[in-house]
Protein backbone atom coordinates (compact mmCIF):
# COMPACT_ATOMS: atom_id res chain seq x y z
CA UNK A 1 0.00 0.00 0.00
CA UNK A 2 1.72 3.07 -0.96
CA UNK A 3 2.23 6.23 1.41
CA UNK A 4 -0.67 8.97 1.30
CA UNK A 5 1.05 12.27 0.14
CA UNK A 6 0.81 15.06 2.37
CA UNK A 7 3.72 17.41 0.50
CA UNK A 8 3.04 18.73 -3.41
CA UNK A 9 5.34 20.64 -5.33
CA UNK A 10 4.03 23.11 -8.27
CA UNK A 11 6.39 24.87 -10.67
CA UNK A 12 5.65 28.52 -11.66
CA UNK A 13 8.61 29.51 -14.05
CA UNK A 14 11.57 29.70 -12.00
CA UNK A 15 9.61 29.17 -8.89
CA UNK A 16 8.53 26.17 -7.01
CA UNK A 17 5.32 26.35 -4.03
CA UNK A 18 5.72 23.74 -1.97
CA UNK A 19 2.23 23.00 -0.08
CA UNK A 20 1.39 20.86 3.13
CA UNK A 21 -1.96 19.50 1.83
CA UNK A 22 -3.99 17.38 4.98
CA UNK A 23 -6.46 20.30 5.17
CA UNK A 24 -8.78 17.49 7.30
CA UNK A 25 -5.71 17.92 10.27
CA UNK A 26 -5.47 21.74 9.32
CA UNK A 27 -2.11 20.97 7.86
CA UNK A 28 -0.60 19.54 11.10
CA UNK A 29 3.10 18.17 11.15
CA UNK A 30 3.39 14.10 12.15
CA UNK A 31 6.48 12.21 10.72
CA UNK A 32 5.39 11.41 7.74
CA UNK A 33 4.58 15.29 6.67
CA UNK A 34 7.91 16.25 7.95
CA UNK A 35 9.61 13.60 6.26
CA UNK A 36 7.58 14.40 2.89
CA UNK A 37 8.71 17.76 3.29
CA UNK A 38 12.40 17.19 3.43
CA UNK A 39 12.15 15.33 0.41
CA UNK A 40 10.65 17.61 -1.42
CA UNK A 41 13.37 19.94 -0.66
CA UNK A 42 16.17 17.56 -1.25
CA UNK A 43 14.43 17.41 -4.57
CA UNK A 44 14.66 20.94 -5.18
CA UNK A 45 17.94 21.40 -4.11
CA UNK A 46 20.08 20.42 -7.33
CA UNK A 47 17.06 21.77 -9.50
CA UNK A 48 18.51 24.20 -11.49
CA UNK A 49 15.72 25.28 -13.33
CA UNK A 50 14.27 26.49 -9.28
CA UNK A 51 15.46 29.67 -8.05
CA UNK A 52 13.00 30.17 -5.26
CA UNK A 53 10.57 28.29 -3.19
CA UNK A 54 7.47 29.49 -1.64
CA UNK A 55 6.21 27.18 0.98
CA UNK A 56 2.58 27.45 2.26
CA UNK A 57 -0.45 25.26 3.53
CA UNK A 58 -3.89 24.26 1.56
CA UNK A 59 -6.81 25.78 2.48
CA UNK A 60 -8.05 28.49 3.90
CA UNK A 61 -7.85 28.21 7.80
CA UNK A 62 -4.01 27.09 8.13
CA UNK A 63 -0.68 27.55 7.07
CA UNK A 64 0.50 24.46 9.32
CA UNK A 65 -1.70 24.20 12.95
CA UNK A 66 1.21 22.90 14.40
CA UNK A 67 2.02 19.18 15.09
CA UNK A 68 -0.01 16.25 15.10
CA UNK A 69 -0.96 16.03 19.48
CA UNK A 70 -2.42 12.26 18.45
CA UNK A 71 1.08 11.56 17.71
CA UNK A 72 2.64 13.06 20.30
CA UNK A 73 0.77 11.94 23.20
CA UNK A 74 2.40 8.41 22.56
CA UNK A 75 5.90 9.94 23.55
CA UNK A 76 8.50 8.51 25.63
CA UNK A 77 11.68 10.10 26.35
CA UNK A 78 13.36 7.97 23.59
CA UNK A 79 10.85 8.75 20.63
CA UNK A 80 10.57 12.33 22.15
CA UNK A 81 14.09 13.28 21.60
CA UNK A 82 14.08 11.18 17.75
CA UNK A 83 10.93 12.94 16.95
CA UNK A 84 12.86 16.79 18.05
CA UNK A 85 15.78 15.64 15.97
CA UNK A 86 13.90 14.57 12.87
CA UNK A 87 12.16 18.06 12.57
CA UNK A 88 15.06 19.90 13.64
CA UNK A 89 17.20 18.16 10.76
CA UNK A 90 14.23 18.90 7.67
CA UNK A 91 13.79 22.41 9.14
CA UNK A 92 17.36 23.11 9.42
CA UNK A 93 18.03 21.64 5.56
CA UNK A 94 14.86 24.28 4.79
CA UNK A 95 16.87 26.92 6.67
CA UNK A 96 20.54 26.14 4.73
CA UNK A 97 18.52 25.79 1.49
CA UNK A 98 20.66 27.57 -1.21
CA UNK A 99 17.75 29.27 -2.78
CA UNK A 100 15.33 31.84 -1.20
CA UNK A 101 12.35 29.99 0.59
CA UNK A 102 9.10 32.77 1.14
CA UNK A 103 6.99 31.13 3.65
CA UNK A 104 3.33 32.61 2.51
CA UNK A 105 1.05 32.22 5.95
CA UNK A 106 -2.35 31.90 5.51
CA UNK A 107 -4.17 31.63 8.89
CA UNK A 108 -2.93 29.27 12.12
CA UNK A 109 0.75 28.90 12.37
CA UNK A 110 1.24 27.51 15.63
CA UNK A 111 3.37 25.41 17.45
CA UNK A 112 5.66 23.36 14.99
CA UNK A 113 3.65 25.07 12.19
CA UNK A 114 5.56 28.45 13.85
CA UNK A 115 8.69 27.10 14.21
CA UNK A 116 8.74 25.87 10.20
CA UNK A 117 7.77 29.34 9.41
CA UNK A 118 10.60 30.62 11.44
CA UNK A 119 12.98 28.30 9.41
CA UNK A 120 11.91 30.21 6.23
CA UNK A 121 14.56 33.02 5.13
CA UNK A 122 11.41 35.60 4.80
CA UNK A 123 7.38 35.12 5.43
CA UNK A 124 4.25 36.89 4.12
CA UNK A 125 1.25 36.43 5.98
CA UNK A 126 -2.61 37.33 5.32
CA UNK A 127 -4.75 39.68 7.41
CA UNK A 128 -6.22 36.30 9.23
CA UNK A 129 -2.85 34.77 10.29
CA UNK A 130 -2.46 33.47 13.82
CA UNK A 131 1.05 32.54 14.96
CA UNK A 132 2.25 31.04 18.69
CA UNK A 133 4.17 29.16 20.54
CA UNK A 134 1.48 26.68 22.54
CA UNK A 135 3.65 23.74 23.42
CA UNK A 136 3.90 25.00 27.53
CA UNK A 137 -0.03 24.66 27.27
CA UNK A 138 0.25 20.89 26.71
CA UNK A 139 3.43 20.44 29.26
CA UNK A 140 5.97 20.73 26.52
CA UNK A 141 8.44 23.07 24.86
CA UNK A 142 8.95 23.53 21.09
CA UNK A 143 11.38 21.15 19.67
CA UNK A 144 11.86 22.06 15.89
CA UNK A 145 14.22 25.40 16.96
CA UNK A 146 11.43 27.93 18.16
CA UNK A 147 13.09 28.83 20.68
CA UNK A 148 16.40 29.64 18.87
CA UNK A 149 14.45 30.98 16.48
CA UNK A 150 12.42 33.16 18.01
CA UNK A 151 14.54 35.04 20.18
CA UNK A 152 16.79 35.97 17.07
CA UNK A 153 14.37 37.46 15.08
CA UNK A 154 11.87 39.16 17.85
CA UNK A 155 14.71 39.24 20.67
CA UNK A 156 15.07 37.56 23.95
CA UNK A 157 12.64 39.50 25.80
CA UNK A 158 9.63 39.02 23.49
CA UNK A 159 10.46 35.12 22.69
CA UNK A 160 10.49 34.39 26.85
CA UNK A 161 7.10 36.08 26.95
CA UNK A 162 5.78 34.20 23.84
CA UNK A 163 7.12 31.15 24.99
CA UNK A 164 6.48 30.65 28.29
CA UNK A 165 2.80 31.64 28.25
CA UNK A 166 2.24 29.97 25.31
CA UNK A 167 -0.10 33.10 24.17
CA UNK A 168 -1.17 33.45 20.14
CA UNK A 169 -0.82 36.69 18.13
CA UNK A 170 -2.07 38.11 15.20
CA UNK A 171 -0.29 39.18 12.14
CA UNK A 172 -0.44 42.71 12.97
CA UNK A 173 1.72 41.95 16.19
CA UNK A 174 4.02 39.50 13.97
CA UNK A 175 5.10 42.33 11.96
CA UNK A 176 5.81 44.48 14.47
CA UNK A 177 7.74 42.01 16.07
CA UNK A 178 9.62 41.55 12.65
CA UNK A 179 8.54 37.68 12.08
CA UNK A 180 6.94 38.54 9.31
CA UNK A 181 7.80 41.42 6.70
CA UNK A 182 4.32 41.90 4.66
CA UNK A 183 1.19 41.44 5.87
CA UNK A 184 -1.58 41.50 3.13
CA UNK A 185 -5.25 40.62 2.49
CA UNK A 186 -5.88 36.81 2.40
CA UNK A 187 -6.81 36.35 -1.50
CA UNK A 188 -3.45 38.29 -2.31
CA UNK A 189 -1.33 35.72 -0.29
CA UNK A 190 -0.19 33.91 -3.05
CA UNK A 191 0.73 36.67 -5.39
CA UNK A 192 2.26 39.17 -3.34
CA UNK A 193 4.50 36.45 -2.16
CA UNK A 194 4.92 35.35 -5.76
CA UNK A 195 6.07 39.43 -6.08
CA UNK A 196 8.72 39.35 -3.16
CA UNK A 197 10.08 36.18 -4.60
CA UNK A 198 10.26 37.17 -8.09
CA UNK A 199 12.38 40.46 -6.73
CA UNK A 200 14.81 37.96 -5.72
CA UNK A 201 15.15 35.39 -7.69
CA UNK A 202 15.72 38.97 -10.49
CA UNK A 203 18.82 39.47 -8.74
CA UNK A 204 22.36 37.10 -9.70
CA UNK A 205 21.63 33.57 -8.48
CA UNK A 206 24.81 32.98 -7.09
CA UNK A 207 25.13 36.38 -5.33
CA UNK A 208 21.48 35.40 -3.57
CA UNK A 209 23.45 32.07 -2.76
CA UNK A 210 26.15 33.62 -1.06
CA UNK A 211 24.21 36.27 0.85
CA UNK A 212 21.98 33.89 2.29
CA UNK A 213 25.42 31.53 3.51
CA UNK A 214 27.68 34.55 4.94
CA UNK A 215 24.03 35.57 6.46
CA UNK A 216 23.04 32.39 8.36
CA UNK A 217 26.71 31.31 8.70
CA UNK A 218 27.02 34.70 11.43
CA UNK A 219 24.37 33.07 13.34
CA UNK A 220 26.96 30.86 14.72
CA UNK A 221 30.72 32.11 15.05
CA UNK A 222 31.83 35.59 15.97
CA UNK A 223 32.18 38.78 14.42
CA UNK A 224 35.49 38.56 13.19
CA UNK A 225 35.41 35.29 11.73
CA UNK A 226 31.84 36.24 10.13
CA UNK A 227 33.75 39.20 8.79
CA UNK A 228 36.40 36.82 7.52
CA UNK A 229 34.14 34.45 5.72
CA UNK A 230 31.98 37.36 4.40
CA UNK A 231 35.31 38.64 2.67
CA UNK A 232 36.29 35.12 1.46
CA UNK A 233 32.55 34.84 -0.89
CA UNK A 234 32.97 38.40 -1.49
CA UNK A 235 36.04 37.61 -3.19
CA UNK A 236 34.62 34.15 -4.70
CA UNK A 237 31.87 36.31 -6.09
CA UNK A 238 34.19 38.39 -7.85
CA UNK A 239 35.44 35.62 -10.22
CA UNK A 240 32.14 34.94 -11.96
CA UNK A 241 30.04 35.71 -14.93
CA UNK A 242 27.63 36.79 -13.02
CA UNK A 243 29.48 39.70 -11.23
CA UNK A 244 30.96 40.75 -14.92
CA UNK A 245 27.35 41.12 -15.97
CA UNK A 246 25.76 42.55 -13.43
CA UNK A 247 28.21 45.38 -13.13
CA UNK A 248 28.45 45.70 -16.83
CA UNK A 249 24.88 45.99 -17.48
CA UNK A 250 24.80 48.62 -14.86
CA UNK A 251 27.55 50.71 -16.50
CA UNK A 252 26.02 50.01 -20.07
CA UNK A 253 22.36 50.99 -18.53
CA UNK A 254 20.75 47.79 -19.28
CA UNK A 255 19.35 44.71 -17.24
CA UNK A 256 21.36 42.68 -16.53
CA UNK A 257 21.28 39.24 -17.74
CA UNK A 258 22.66 36.62 -15.30
CA UNK A 259 23.55 33.02 -15.89
CA UNK A 260 23.89 31.71 -12.24
CA UNK A 261 27.90 31.45 -13.75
Amino acid sequence: MSEEKFVRIERDGEIAVVTIDRVEKMNALNETVIRQLGAAFESLRGDDGVLGVILTGAGEKAFVAGADIAELVEMTPATGVATSRLGQRVFAAIESFPKPVVAAVGGFALGGGFELALCCHLRIASENAKFGLPEVTLGIIPGYGGTIRLARLAGLGHAVELTLTGRMFDADRALDLGVVTHVVERDELMERAQDLLRSVTRNGPVAVRLALESIYAALDVNTRQAMDHESALFGVLASTDDMREGMTAFLEKRKADFSGG
